[in-house]
């Protein structure tokens, strides 16, 4: 019975010590992914900011910026791309929409990001773009990968529709978590009219034809979990002008934005907590199963051995027999 038993403890011991490099080496990489249904929404402020207005053509201080940036999953898109790419695919219909102190429309610059939902490189497909325009993506944009590495990433500027790498900064502590910082820095550099004007009847034809050129640069910062790669916090020193100017607005160049935009302090909260428990589970997968199951084999080995061991002890010798008692006879 010991023999029957040590070996069902054995298998049973061979089973968790292969189940563990499995879910950690091939269940990981094929389960842990971005749902293709995602929705989220961001609210980033810039207080105090500088803003164009273009009914005096003058650069004016204002109380703030809000920007609005949603990601939404286009789950027909993604199935669509799928069915060619033979891979799971996740796109997101993205929209950065600015409003300045008064509620009213800056710009918006719509975004269709098609990236590998695993691994969150970019996959190319018709209808990848940037305000309307075709784009060929070529690094990480909005989120870090799964297990993000202490190394420079390839990050995709929306405004330049290039890539430059986003360098490792150090590791730090962010509200109670660690984080991996890193920045990126984009000299000025001249890139495309908004599609969209806040004002009517102003195109970036017009624009375009009147000899101005619109330039940008910016300082990102992202604080990311390194687990799930989500941004925890981001950070933009952003700056745009309007040059060669001067013919038509009297000056050079004109500041069309400039501030420090954070996100808001409700949705930093939000997120850490989506962040949180988005954590457990893929660490459930890449070390607390694994590791457990490690453990269980281990253990299930030992005792496996430790029976075995009792079943081959030679059996104790039975006890001598008592001696015969004489029996006397009867007087």
């Amino acid at each position: 019975m010991r023999r029957r038993a040590s070996l069902v403890l054995l298998a049973l011991a061979v089973f968790c010590a292969a189940m563990a490099p499995t879910l950690r080496w091939y269940a990981f990489p094929r389960l842990a992914k971005i749902p293709p249904n995602q929705y989220q929404e961001t609210v980033l402020e810039a207080r105090p900011a500088t803003l164009l207005d273009y009914s005096t053509l003058k650069a004016e201080k204002v109380d703030k910026i809000t920007i609005i940036q949603t990601l939404k999953g286009n789950v027909e898109e993604s199935r669509r791309i799928e069915r060619d790419a033979g891979r799971d695919v996740v796109v997101w219909d993205a929209l950065a929409y600015v409003t300045g102190p008064d509620g009213k429309m800056v710009s918006k610059v719509p975004e269709r990001y098609v990236f590998d939902a695993h691994t969150q490189d970019p996959v190319h497909a018709t209808g990848e773009s940037v305000d309307g325009d075709p784009v060929r993506r070529e690094g990480i944009e909005f989120k870090f990968p799964f297990l993000t590495e202490k190394r420079d990433y390839q990050y995709f500027d929306a405004q330049t529709r290039t890539a430059a790498p986003i360098h490792y900064k150090g590791t730090r502590t962010f509200r109670g978590m660690e984080v991996y910082y890193f920045e990126q820095t984009v000299p000025w550099t001249r890139v495309p009219m908004p599609k969209t004007m806040p004002v009517k009847g102003i195109t970036p034809k017009i624009l375009a034809d009147s000899g101005l050129t619109r330039w940008y640069t910016t300082k990102r910062m992202f604080w990311i979990e390194p687990i799930t790669g989500a941004p925890v916090n981001g950070e933009e020193i952003h700056k745009e002008e309007l040059r060669n100017a001067k013919a038509l607005m009297g000056r050079d160049t004109l500041t069309v934005f400039a501030g420090h935009v954070k996100m808001r302090e409700d949705y930093l909260e939000s997120i850490g907590e989506m962040v949180s428990s988005n954590r457990l589970m893929v660490l459930m997968l890449v070390s607390y199963v694994p590791w457990s199951l490690t453990v269980l084999a281990l253990l299930l080995l030992a005792l496996a051995l430790w029976l075995e061991a009792r079943s081959r002890r030679p059996a104790p010798e039975p006890p001598p027999a008592p001696a015969p008692t004489p029996v006397s006879a009867p007087l």
